[in-house]
């Protein structure tokens, strides 16, 4: 890394007074630091570099601009806080939660230097709000990293009720051509991180504002995988609270129709089931076609999972015949990983009711010993399902090795 003579001749060149060419090519020169681990470390104790960056934000070169949004687009991701923890051994778990740690302390520390030291909120929100800044969708991708963990997200929230208010975010979210220069996509992912927070949460599910009504056809919007996959999480989330199932699930709001219409195929179903089925899900055409992403498939059968965590929750699907959609999403979903979640629903579906007492499962005290042993459990599934996948992908590759080759001379048009 550069030493702290280095540093400064660096910082002198990030002046408003310099030369653009000279600007240019010391915010490209920052750009490749910030995309790897050794260069954010280095960015992150040096405060002053990162005003710097982020003053020139505002430099008339667009070309300066959309370097210096990209380096903090790097500095605020890391995907390594996203390492899951080994359980294979206590010396290898002591370890990896030694790394985990540092990793964590390294980032939220980098995060710290951004929000508290650089103050960077207060300026991308404004700017945020602009209808005709062209930086806009680079924002959403700063906050929407800055918000993927709880101590940070706080803060965003925070400062976002102060300056503009999460309704002007769903509000722009919502409202195509906004900005003609911005898709705001990344305002999906941003408002599933926000709703981590009871708080964002308690918002988005006001009963006197229509917020998470606005946000439910963007379930099936074709256009972009980001928002789709945004606003499913943003309404798994809310569907963490258990005391709102009944008003989600009601005329109100009538979540179900649009967590159901991604799973749901062009099979034809009996009539009987067709009538039991939401009006939206009725006689589907045969080139009704699913969900593309299977992460997004997952966290559509999550959220339903998470409604039938109450009775009424669960009366409610097997009422709107939830099970039809599912057996035949099951037999066309090919991801181990999402087929184990749906599996998951279907037990729920066509299994009994719990004992009394226990009717809402997100309330069930489970007893520590148990617990560990679900948690051993769901491990075990994983890995076996990672073999699963595996085989099958082998079995895929060998299937196209042993496929007859082509004969070129034919091919070609060639005689022998």
């Amino acid at each position: 890394m550069l030493s702290e003579t280095e540093a400064a001749e660096l910082l002198s060149f990030l002046s408003p007074e310099t030369r653009p060419d000279v600007k240019g090519q010391t915010t490209e020169y920052i750009l490749g630091m910030s995309g790897n681990r050794d260069g954010c470390r280095f960015l992150r104790s040096k405060a002053d570099l990162l005003h710097a960056v982020f003053a020139l934000t505002s430099d008339p070169s667009i070309a300066i601009v959309k370097d210096c949004y990209h380096i903090l687009i790097n500095l605020s991701a890391d995907e390594t806080l996203h390492q899951v923890i080994s359980p294979d051994s206590s010396a290898d778990c002591r370890l990896n939660l030694h790394l985990a740690l540092t990793v964590q302390h390294y980032r939220s520390s980098l995060i710290q230097v951004l929000v508290a030291d650089v103050k960077v909120l207060p300026v991308l929100l404004k700017k945020l709000l602009d209808p005709e800044y062209v930086f806009a969708d680079q924002i959403c991708s700063i906050l929407s990293n800055l918000t993927r963990h709880t101590k940070t997200c706080k803060t965003v929230l925070k400062v976002l009720q102060e300056e503009a208010g999460l309704s002007q975010l769903v509000t722009i979210f919502c409202t195509e051509g906004y900005n003609k220069k911005a898709n705001f996509h990344y305002l999906g992912p941003l408002l599933s991180n926000l709703t981590q927070l009871p708080e964002a949460r308690d918002y988005m599910m006001d009963k006197d504002r229509c917020v998470i009504q606005r946000l439910l056809p963007f379930t099936q919007y074709q256009a972009s995988v980001v928002r789709r996959g945004g606003v499913v999480g943003t309404l798994r989330n809310c569907c963490f609270d258990h005391a709102r199932h009944e008003w989600l699930l009601s005329d109100a709001v009538d979540i179900l129709p649009f967590l159901l219409l991604p799973l749901a195929g062009p099979e034809e179903l009996t009539e009987e089931e067709n009538e039991g089925l939401p009006v939206d899900l009725q006689y589907l055409p045969e080139d009704k076609k699913r969900e593309d992403d299977p992460d997004i498939r997952k966290m559509l059968l999550e959220t339903l999972l998470l409604l039938t965590a109450t009775g009424g929750g669960r009366n409610a699907l097997k009422d709107k015949s939830v099970y039809p959609i599912m057996r035949e999403f099951h037999r066309w979903e090919k991801d181990v990983h999402v087929t184990a979640a749906c599996e998951k629903l279907v037990q729920v579906l066509i299994g009994d009711e719990p004992e009394q007492g226990m009717e809402n499962l997100m309330e069930v005290d489970i007893p520590e010993d148990v617990e560990v042993k679900l948690k051993e459990a769901d491990v075990k599934e994983q890995e076996e399902l990672e073999k699963e996948q595996e085989e099958m992908r082998q079995e895929e590759e060998k299937k196209k090795s042993d496929a007859p080759g082509t004969d070129k001379g034919q091919d070609d048009g060639l005689t022998r």
